[in-house]
């Protein structure tokens, strides 16, 4: 009888064990509700119109595949370039900080933005449709893929002076707010801001696929005109604007300037080795600015800045296998346009739900720490697609009744937060010590140093590429490339945080 009475009481308090656990969770999972202000709607907006530009994402890789000429590696070669807008954010920010056009700082920028990404949806709908026929198929892609960028890295550069601008560094009786109060505001409208772009990911992610399926490329090119309009309504219905400005600062906007020059005459030129000259003169360039730009700030600051910007620069400076494992899963797996939609919303449903859940740990927690956990997390998620390669889809349909197409699905699930959610400790890091009237600047050279990354993994995709020739219809090589770029992007960031994470 002792047994059956003791019964209860285990089961009374494993019950309340679980209402502990649900109370110390709740407050966490309503963080992002409660921490939401009707001052960050703007550039929320935004970063949601910068996801949504995924709605074409789909037709886009599926029109390179069937009409451009391109290779593999000629594709991650034009990658470097496409990133170089956002490695010269430094000059926009610094136009943001010190320059009004029609006396705003803020609106008049977004929809400088919105007109070049509409020009380049128009230049990729013409050149799909063949009714802009000035230059190749292959030139006007890349023309209209510039354009968007270039009218993304605009709207950015705003949207992220703004995030340090909504968070107000006094009370209501104007006294100075406690740091750690700033600083979590700041990594909240991060998390706000990563959220809004998640959701813009997701509105489109499943679209794009059916999209693709259903309609011509031109028209799809001519839909995405739909993203802009969501930038353009942002500031045409909302006042918001910098009371802060100052004085041009020329050695960093008549720098920035020259330095894009240089960069045009290089690509126009055709240099040997001119994306690798690109990379080095950007990176001069970019760590000049910084220094400038930090000057006022103590010793013990810099530092830290420095060796988290280090870090997150490996995390960030990985290469892929490239276009070539996407061509093969059309080719071999038969992976289509509808799956591949299905694929991106499911990952973009997992991103948004991991950024909600662990918002009070990515604004609270070491940078190094997360960043050390993601960094073998992704390794590991690495796996299933080189294993899919190598026949693993042929064993677990034969074993356990599922293939390649629900391996997909589970390895995208799982790797998905993974990009999102590096990012939102190093923004916060970059808020909270952003200048007063520089913060635009401040922002964009932070921001151009993590794009500088990108390009460091566009050009090591380019050399595998090279190395393990990957072709349409032919990926004996394709293998190789694939377990070659795993360990590199393993290898990088974790080495990266081992040397400097004490050091943060």
């Amino acid at each position: 009888m002792s047994q059956f009475r003791e019964t209860p009481s285990v089961s009374r308090t494993a019950r309340e064990s679980m209402i502990e656990r649900a109370r110390a969770w709740l407050p966490s999972l309503l963080r992002p509700i409660f921490g939401f202000r009707r001052t960050y709607l703007p550039l929320l907006m935004v970063y949601f119109a910068y996801g949504a530009l995924g709605i074409v994402d789909v037709s886009r890789d599926m029109w390179v595949k069937e009409r451009l000429s391109l290779s593999a590696a000629d594709l991650a070669g034009i990658g470097v370039w496409l990133s170089l807008p956002w490695t010269v954010k430094m000059v926009f920010g610094q136009l943001v900080d010190s320059v009004p056009i029609f006396g705003s700082q803020r609106r008049s920028y977004i929809l400088i933005g919105t007109a070049f990404t509409a020009s380049g949806m128009l230049t990729l709908a013409g050149a799909a449709g063949r009714w802009i026929t000035f230059s190749t198929t292959d030139h006007l892609y890349i023309l209209g893929a510039m354009l968007i960028v270039a009218g993304t890295v605009i709207q950015d550069v705003v949207a992220d002076a703004m995030s340090t601008e909504v968070v107000s560094r006094v009370d209501s009786t104007g006294n100075a707010r406690p740091e750690g109060e700033i600083r979590a505001e700041l990594g909240m409208v991060q998390v706000l801001g990563r959220l809004a772009l998640g959701i813009g990911i997701l509105s489109v992610a499943g679209l794009s696929g059916w999209l693709a399926e259903a309609l011509a490329r031109e028209t799809v090119f001519l839909l995405g005109l739909i993203i802009p309009a969501i930038s353009a309504i942002s500031v045409l219905l909302f006042r918001w604007e910098s009371n802060e400005r100052r004085p041009i600062d020329w050695r960093i906007l008549g720098g920035g300037i020259g330095f894009g020059a240089v960069v045009l005459a290089i690509a126009l030129g055709g240099l040997p080795f001119g994306q690798e000259l690109v990379f080095i003169l950007s990176m001069m360039v970019i760590c000049a600015m910084l220094f400038f730009v930090t000057r006022e700030l103590d010793a013990k600051t810099q530092r830290s800045i420095l060796f988290a910007s280090i870090i997150i620069f490996a995390f960030r400076a990985t290469p892929s296998a490239g276009d070539g494992y996407f061509w093969w899963t059309l080719d071999v797996l038969k992976f289509d346009e509808a799956f591949y939609g299905n694929l991106r919303q499911t990952a973009a449903i997992i991103a948004i739900v991991a950024m909600w859940t662990f918002s009070k740990q990515l604004t609270e927690y070491s940078v190094t720490k997360v960043l050390f956990w993601l960094a073998v997390a992704g390794a590991t998620l690495s796996l299933p697609n080189i294993g899919l390669f190598f026949g693993l889809h042929q064993w677990t349909e034969a074993k356990l009744g599922f293939g390649a197409r629900s391996i997909a699905v589970i390895d995208a699930a799982a790797a998905s937060p993974f990009a999102q959610l590096s990012m939102i400790p190093l923004l916060t890091l970059i808020a909270f010590y952003a200048p007063a009237g520089h913060r635009a600047t401040w922002f964009a050279l932070m921001a151009s140093l993590m794009n500088l990354a990108l390009v460091a993994g566009q050009l090591q995709t380019k050399y595998l590429n090279q190395i393990f020739v990957v072709q349409r219809g032919d990926y004996s090589e394709l293998g190789p490339l694939l377990i070659t770029a795993a360990v590199l992007s393993f290898v990088l960031p974790i080495g990266a945080i081992l040397f400097f994470g004490r050091r943060t």
